[in-house]
Parts: structure tokens; sequence; C-alpha cells
């Protein structure tokens, strides 16, 4: 079977907040590649939840994890529970402002 490259890349500004300055970087998390700048320019717009970085996650620990690491510092829009729509699911923007969906998968 044949590799196939990923055809769309998540890429992220940040607003000189980044761990350190980064012109440009990739990055991978989960098998997934991310680009990303720490632009020194000041921006009239940062990250905002209308696009969120939805995470499937496979086990009760790996969401819980996930949703311990990436609401430190940051900000919880739906805290971690049980919804009509799942059974354990959780909403927050990272330390970065970065918003980020964690949902449980159902076996």
């Amino acid at each position: 079977m044949e590799h196939l490259k990923q055809k769309i890349t998540t890429f992220l500004m940040f607003d000189g907040k980044a761990e350190g300055t980064v012109v440009h970087a990739t990055f991978t998390l989960g098998g997934q590649v991310f680009m990303c700048i720490d632009s020194n320019v000041k921006h009239d717009f940062t990250f905002t939840p209308s696009i969120s970085l939805y995470v499937a996650c496979a086990t009760e620990e790996e969401i819980d994890r996930l949703f311990e690491q990436l609401s430190q510092g940051g900000a919880v829009a739906m805290p971690l529970a049980a919804y009509p729509f799942s059974d354990k699911f959780a909403w927050v923007a990272d330390k970065y402002g970065v918003s980020w969906q964690l949902n449980l998968e159902r076996n």
C-alpha cells in the first residue's frame, strides 16, 4: 500500500507566546503534521474557538491526560463530562488560546 502524504496541514500562528522564537516549524502530534510560526508582528486577531482541533480519544486514560495537560493555564469551555452526544467530552482552550475538542470514542 502506498503511503499518502497528508494533504491538509493545520497551520498555527502564535503571537509571540510560543516556546521560544519560532520562525517556522513543523511538528507531529498523534501522527498528524502541524506547521507554525511565532509572529513578532501584532495582528488584530488571534485563535478563536470558531475553529478547533478535534481529538478522538481511544481510552479514558487518554482523554483524562489530554484534558489535564491542555486545560492547564488555559480555559475550559465545556468541562470533561458526559453529554447527550458523548459519554465523555470536553472543549478547552490551551494556554496559547488554541481550541481543542476532546471526545472519548465509542467502541
